[in-house]
């Protein structure tokens, strides 16, 4: 009977104590692989008894990693327990037609105005630089539905081109600083600019609402006369900073470089760095768009004013200048690439002849920038290898 007792004690002390460690061992939980590669996804299957069944698919996602996983993060794991996860093959470059030399687009307009066209296509001028509302949203909308993104111009000619795989940089500028730019219709009760729905910045604004993913931002040159509202100049300026728009220098008379002397060009350029310096400090970018695109070429004395130069006693040192132009630009990563002389496509119609932009962008359909996705790499067909210009030590891959 003792013995019995006693038997009957171990028993439920071994039982307990069992008990007691189902209760309180910790159970191993599902952690998040998403940042686990092929390798590393098997050895914790292994480890867990989980039963792993891997699917591949091409995916921006880095090659070999997970994409997803079946067993959520922080699941109680079981013995045996199914775990589906999906391993990236990364991109297929060649059926995305990934080309990180191609040609990108620097659209050059100058206004917007709500009223019909006066000549061809959506000009309002002769040139073309006036552009009615319709045509300028058409533009946009064409633009978007070509599979092309807005970038800002100065990480352009920084080397920095952070758009989706698959689709293609467009850089947007607007020179002269016209009022019809950036329209305000006064102040709201806490101070705050209207803007006027039918100006540039509020077709653009419509359109960041319109499409999140058109990445919408343009840069503005201006003049002295900034906007042409000299009452509004401080707010206009720090609403375009605050808003994801960049402010340029377009001299401050618009002044033609070729019949001015050293002396004039360094005012014109200073003048207007002085202004921004007043205004927004340090927020603004150090690009030149050249008026009437002079001085034409790199050789005349003035192009060195127009980059470097001491206007009252304050040295400016601009990074880039823009011409007048008429077709696409080389990629940064080009060995041609020259961000001190860059050319832009005039924003105007002219029946797909004379570098309109029907006719630039049928040129661009056989040499446009075609994105990775990946703003860290180069990505280019391996015929083009020796094209690549990289001082930005960015990861270069050829297929």
């Amino acid at each position: 009977m003792k013995k019995n007792l006693i038997l009957i004690v171990i028993i439920i002390i071994v039982s307990l104590s069992f008990l007691l460690i189902f209760l309180f061992v910790p159970k191993k939980k599902m952690i998040d692989l998403s940042n686990k590669n092929i390798t590393e996804v098997e050895q914790y299957a292994l480890n867990n008894k989980l039963d792993l069944e891997i699917k591949k698919i091409n995916s921006s996602i880095l090659k070999d990693y997970v994409i997803n996983q079946s067993i959520p993060k922080d699941t109680i794991i079981k013995k045996k327990m199914k775990l589906l996860v999906t391993i990236s093959l990364g991109l297929d470059y060649k059926a995305l037609k990934v080309n990180e030399l191609g040609n990108i687009p620097i659209m050059m307009y100058h206004g917007v105005r709500d009223e019909e066209s006066k000549f061809i296509g959506g000009n309002i001028d002769k040139a073309g630089y006036q552009r009615t509302k319709k045509a300028f949203i058409n533009d946009l909308e064409s633009y978007y539905k070509k599979g092309y993104r807005m970038i800002k111009l100065n990480d352009y000619v920084n080397g920095l081109i952070d758009v989706k795989e698959g689709l293609s940089p467009i850089i947007l500028t607007f020179d002269d600083g016209l009022e019809n730019n950036i329209k305000v219709n006064g102040l709201d009760e806490a101070g705050n600019i209207i803007i006027d729905p039918n100006s540039v910045v509020g077709i653009l604004e419509s359109f960041k609402q319109k499409y999140p993913d058109f990445n919408v931002t343009a840069t503005f040159f201006v003049n002295g006369g900034m906007f042409n509202q000299s009452k509004y100049n401080e707010k206009i300026l720090k609403w375009l900073i605050n808003n994801n728009y960049d402010i340029g220098n377009h001299s401050y008379s618009h002044a033609d470089f070729t019949k001015i002397n050293e002396e004039k060009a360094v005012s014109e350029i200073g003048l207007v760095y002085n202004l921004l310096d007043k205004y927004i400090p340090n927020k603004y970018v150090k690009i030149v768009a050249l008026p009437f695109g002079s001085p034409y070429n790199k050789n005349h004395l003035n192009f060195n004013k127009i980059l470097k130069g001491n206007y009252n006693n304050a040295e400016y040192i601009t990074t880039s200048t823009l011409r007048v132009g008429w077709e696409s630009e080389k990629s940064p990563f080009n060995k041609e690439f020259d961000k001190t002389f860059l050319k832009r496509i005039r924003a105007y119609d002219n029946n797909g002849h004379d570098f309109d932009i029907e006719m630039n962008f049928k040129m661009l359909e056989n040499n446009r920038y075609i994105s990775d996705g990946d703003k860290t790499s180069i990505v280019i067909p391996k015929d083009k290898e020796n094209k690549v210009n990289n001082p930005y030590n960015l990861k270069v891959i050829t297929y």
